[in-house]
């Protein structure tokens, strides 16, 4: 059988609220999960339970409180909640891709730029990178007028697709996907299956949110319900804590 990619043991996760006086706020208890090269495995659950911070956690943008996230490579296993902030960059320039839904990129660069920007960070060919960026823009039915322009006019659909095409040009590993589908219409929607399912055949594995049903049921291999993983009435309550990061 294949090793997981991904191992999470125990995570937990709790948010200082430093406006407050420090009082702390557990949002996340006891998670495990394992994740296969070439899986998609979906995060359901209702709004607010903790699917996109379970995702930011694993790309570094939330600290990780408690537990365990290990990744496997060949020559040994990597934890993530004991990884300095300084090796968070490589690790997303080589391995974890990240779509989220809103795109934030450098004012005043044009979309195909920003597209081509995770290749050009591992040093690849500049001509190559633009070719294949536009190739991704032209699937996903961007209008080549819009290729030199900087997205942050683009319609919230436009700027989805360029944030679509820059989390897939890299093929990444592992690639964590926050509602990738919201903004887009039916046409869009099936290229985004399209790109998953191939992704899957390429060993990527992935850990998404879909609210779409149609979507969702297409590509999950398997739904990991966060709803066993909040923390207990009793136990949802703020303590007072000090001198702890806000995330």
């Amino acid at each position: 059988m294949t090793r997981p990619l991904l191992r999470v043991k125990g995570l937990g996760k709790t948010f200082v609220l430093h406006g407050q006086g420090g009082l702390s706020l557990d949002v996340m208890q006891d998670l495990s999960l394992t994740l296969s090269p070439g899986e998609c495995q979906v995060l359901v659950g209702r709004s607010g339970i903790g699917k996109s911070t379970l995702l930011k956690m694993l790309y570094g943008s939330y600290r990780i409180t408690r537990g365990h996230v290990c990744l496997h490579f060949d020559d040994g296993d990597l934890d993530l909640a004991e990884l300095p902030a300084h090796a968070w960059h490589a690790l997303r320039r080589d391995v974890i891709g990240y779509v989220s839904q809103f795109l934030r990129c450098v004012p005043r660069v044009p979309a195909v730029e920003v597209v081509m920007e995770p290749l050009l960070m591992r040093g690849s060919d500049p001509e190559e990178a633009r070719c294949k960026a536009e190739g991704l823009l032209e699937r996903l039915n961007l209008p080549q007028r819009l290729w030199e322009l900087p997205p942050g006019t683009f319609s919230g659909g436009e700027q989805q697709r360029v944030n679509i095409a820059r989390g897939f040009i890299g093929e990444h590993p592992l690639l964590l996907l926050d509602e990738p589908t919201a903004s887009l219409d039916a046409t869009n929607r099936e290229v985004v299956v399209e790109l998953i399912q191939a992704a899957k055949s390429r060993g990527v594995a992935m850990l998404g949110i879909f609210h779409d049903e149609d979507v969702r049921e297409r590509v999950a291999d398997r739904l990991l319900p966060l709803d066993d993983y909040m923390p207990r009435p009793d136990m949802n309550h703020c303590e007072m804590h000090r001198g702890e990061a806000s995330q």
